[in-house]
């Protein structure tokens, strides 16, 4: 019924992750991995459980529920079944000192419950290891990814100039929009590392909504349903002639996504300052593009694009008013939000076949946020764009 992770695939996965950790954790002993988008990563499934990796021992699969589901859905080939964490406990004699865990999501009562049947005297972090070793793609996972891209253009660049109309309101189109990505072949969810992050498909608003304040980390924003759920897009705000309509969204084949914002002149045509605006953002991601080369530092790639800005320009740069964040450009996989970062601090150098989502995006007052986003492979050549080269404020009448 459905497509596994071929065997070969997890294997070299997990050889990764271990290699990672022996240059960067030296002494690790054990790793506990919870987190189910990590554990679909090194499984090929995402069930409740946890996959515990001994430093000299084989890797174990310890599913709650379901275990059926795991066995019949991976070729990962140390799958055992629990009731508790008492189970999987009674297979070690000796327990190690130290266990390394996801710190960066795993809750302080999980982790008190874990504690009671591996009474490890000192937790360490993985997370950046995990992170490090999903930053850098596999061919199998460059093709779901490159599926993902096509089909992310089809939708933004075809589908929704048919969908946009006169009256309708921010969630009425963001209904229709989901139902045309469902069709095309999108997994139906845009997933995020960021912690409590709740978004259902992305950006999606008209003119002035798309500069309205937002928690969200990224530059664009909404007037959302409300206080209570921030996020989708307004029942209010209905589409009217002359509007910029902004989408922001997430695309996924089998796990994968690929990130992409489209422009839209609903009705009429941007006057000039718009056109120069907008202009200027798709030159920075054309540039920023050229760069994406094995051994670029993201951290270079930041400060060479900020520091020869125009002093103007910046003002609502990536953001507008106080509201504005501080990268240009983020890696991307099986969460929309991967590492590395295009910003500061973030000086490892990008290697070969990596994935990057670009996306810089200027407000303008009470026309909306213009700019571009797409999806670009690292390679020895600079990026290889994946999503598409429409360079946005598409009219539509």
């Amino acid at each position: 019924m459905f497509k596994k992770v071929p065997l070969s695939e997890l294997q070299n996965r997990q050889q990764r992750f271990r290699k990672i950790m022996d240059a960067q954790a030296p002494e690790w002993e054990m790793a506990v991995i919870f987190n189910k988008i990590n554990l679909y990563y090194l499984t090929g499934t995402m069930q409740e459980g946890m996959l515990v990796i001994p430093r000299n021992n084989n890797a174990v699969l310890w599913v709650r529920r379901s275990f059926e589901r795991a066995a019949s859905e991976s070729f990962f080939p140390g799958i055992r079944p629990m009731d508790s964490f008492k189970d999987a406990a009674a297979t070690h004699t000796i327990m190690p000192g130290s266990i390394h865990l996801e710190t960066e999501f795993l809750p302080l009562a999980f982790l008190k419950r874990f504690q009671k049947y591996f009474p490890i005297r000192e937790i360490l972090p993985l997370d950046a290891q995990i992170a490090a070793a999903r930053s850098v793609k596999s061919p199998y996972e460059i093709d779901l990814m490159k599926k993902s891209g096509d089909l992310h253009r089809i939708v933004l660049e075809e589908r929704v100039p048919l969908l946009l109309k006169e009256g309708m309101s921010e969630v009425e189109f963001a209904g229709d929009l989901y139902g045309a990505m469902l069709r095309e072949g999108h997994h139906g969810v845009a997933r995020f590392a960021m912690f409590d992050t709740e978004i259902v498909i992305g950006h999606i608003a008209f003119g002035e909504s798309s500069i309205f304040p937002t928690s969200f980390n990224g530059p664009g924003g909404n007037y959302g349903m409300g206080p209570a759920v921030p996020i989708i897009g307004n029942r209010n705000r209905k589409l009217r002639k002359g509007d910029l309509v902004f989408i922001d969204i997430g695309f996924g084949v089998e796990g994968y996504h690929t990130d992409k914002t489209l422009t839209y002149i609903f009705g009429g045509k941007p006057d000039q300052t718009t056109i120069n605006e907008h202009t200027a953002c798709v030159d920075i991601q054309n540039r920023l593009a050229e760069k994406l080369k094995p051994g670029a530092i993201p951290s270079k790639l930041y400060e060479g694009i900020m520091n020869n800005l125009p002093k103007g320009f910046l003002r609502n740069f990536m953001g507008f008013g106080s509201r504005q964040v501080k990268f240009l450009g983020h890696g991307i996989g099986l969460v929309i939000d991967e590492i590395p970062v295009i910003a500061k601090g973030f000086d490892a150098p990008l290697e070969e076949n990596m994935v990057m989502a670009l996306e810089p995006k200027k407000g303008i007052e009470n026309i909306g946020m213009v700019g571009i986003e797409n999806t670009f492979i690292v390679t020895p050549n600079g990026g290889q764009c994946i999503t598409g080269y429409n360079t946005g404020l598409v009219c539509v009448n």
